[in-house]
């Protein structure tokens, strides 16, 4: 596999940004499989958390190994605290994420631009977007996971006062989430009715923090027709323990056809 650190301007910023990027490459390096190559990529965007950036996923997991397999590329932005979203008071990582980054990434390489050879993930935050990503643009993906996703971002309760001013300068106000385009539960009723849906893939602890973010989230997913795999797993908190092996079986779970 080659790694590469991407830097490019971004308009939708107006600054440079940074991106990993993980690419097959044949007949190189231990468990790559190369009868596999040849093919365009498919591609995974793989997100961070909150308070992580493009590099963790490298420094934390596996990643690189688990997408040998499968001639899969992964590509991991950094988008600060933004919660995927235009920030009110901030910058437009909405629009680079969702538009100026996939745009980039089909520029600068040779990838997969089928819609079932497309998939996001994330944890955390990145769970969040990437559930925001694909309740979004069901027709972009073949599957989307959220571990231990911020998924109820309307439900502020256990955040302190810190946090509360930092939703605010991301969201405008966090008592003004519910029914927008930034409430998860708002589009996957918007778009239930879509030609076409990713499957989706959630996960968490049952000792995690936003636990009640994912027994709430899931069984909406559910009611409005969406195609959602649920993992709870015992005792287990908000931890990359977790995500290293929830990772590794996202990934051949959704190459599933």
């Amino acid at each position: 596999m080659a790694f590469l650190q991407v830097q490019f301007y971004s308009k939708a910023l107006d600054v440079c940004s940074t991106v990993n990027v993980i690419l097959p490459e044949a007949d190189q390096g231990i468990g790559v499989d190369a009868s596999k190559v040849g093919t365009l990529p498919k591609v995974l965007y793989l997100l961070h958390g909150y308070s992580d950036d493009h590099s963790i996923w490298m420094r934390r997991t596996s990643v690189e190994r688990y997408a040998a397999r499968h001639n899969l590329a992964v590509i991991m932005p950094a988008v600060n605290h933004s919660f995927y979203t235009n920030e009110f008071h901030g910058e437009r990582y909405w629009d680079y994420v969702s538009e100026e980054l996939p745009k980039a990434m089909h520029t600068f390489f040779r990838l997969s631009d089928k819609p079932e050879d497309t998939f996001v993930a994330g944890l955390s935050m990145g769970g969040y977007g990437a559930m925001k990503l694909a309740l979004t643009y069901p027709e972009r993906f073949g599957a989307a996971a959220s571990f231990s996703g911020a998924v109820d971002i309307a439900d502020m309760s256990h955040r302190d006062p810190d946090s509360l001013l930092q939703m605010d300068r991301i969201f405008g106000s966090h008592d003004k989430v519910a029914g927008t385009e930034n409430d998860l539960f708002y589009l996957l009723e918007k778009n239930a009715d879509a030609r076409r849906k990713p499957r989706l893939y959630v996960s968490c602890g049952d000792k995690d923090f936003l636990y009640h973010h994912h027994t709430k989230f899931v069984p909406a997913l559910k009611k409005h027709g969406w195609d959602v795999t649920r993992f709870d797993k015992p005792d287990t908190v908000h931890s990359w323990a977790f995500w290293d092996e929830e990772i590794a079986k996202f990934i051949p779970w959704m190459l599933e056809k």
